[in-house]
């Protein structure tokens, strides 16, 4: 098993992480990602913007560490005794997230630089868009594991419906990640 050496200069501090992580989504919030800095990230956490830069590579990648770390916060993959409940948990939790207005800038945003910058759209895939199909697959595997996932649906094709469905809201449209679309995926994921 290979181990990479350690990277030059002081150990990464959680705590810096999160205040980092924290000015960005803040900084985002109000003034917009094009708005966003390096500069202004370091200024708003405390930190040097040597130290953004030793930890991330750009402005988005600290914006995508923000969210990933969010979504992993606020979007549960608890044990609710069933697939569907289970399932219903996650969705409900999604959403709630995807309605945050800062949220669904960033992520546009970040979708938009991944179009064009092919670096950042594998980084933005693995790092999060994988992310969150991994989220799903502890409740999809979960569910195969109990008896309980429908065999109909492939376990990939779960994640592309959830996930096709927030983004093309998201990015195709105006309308809202509204609570009935819980209702809407669950039926068609779990049939009776």
């Amino acid at each position: 098993m290979d181990s990479q050496p350690p990277r030059p200069g002081r150990k990464r501090s959680e705590e810096s992480r999160l205040a980092i992580l924290t000015a960005a989504f803040e900084l985002t919030a109000e003034l917009g990602y094009a708005g966003l800095t390096v500069e202004g990230i370091a200024a708003r956490s405390g930190t040097g913007k040597q130290t953004v830069y030793r930890w991330w590579p750009s402005k988005a990648d600290v914006l995508l560490d923000a969210l990933a770390t969010k979504a992993e916060l606020y979007v549960p993959v608890d044990d609710h005794g069933s697939y569907a409940a289970d399932l219903r948990a996650f969705l409900r939790a999604s959403i709630a997230l995807g309605r945050n207005e800062t949220v669904v800038a960033a992520l546009r945003a970040l979708m938009a630089q991944a179009q064009v910058d092919a670096d950042f759209g594998a980084r933005f895939r693995a790092d999060f868009l994988q992310r969150r199909r991994d989220a799903l697959a502890v409740i999809v595997d979960r569910a195969r594991a109990r008896g309980d996932l429908p065999p109909l649906i492939a376990p990939d094709t779960v994640a592309d419906i959830v996930f096709g469905v927030a983004w093309y809201r998201m990015l195709a449209t105006d309308r809202p990640l509204a609570d009935s679309v819980v209702d809407e995926l669950v039926t068609v994921l779990v049939p009776r």
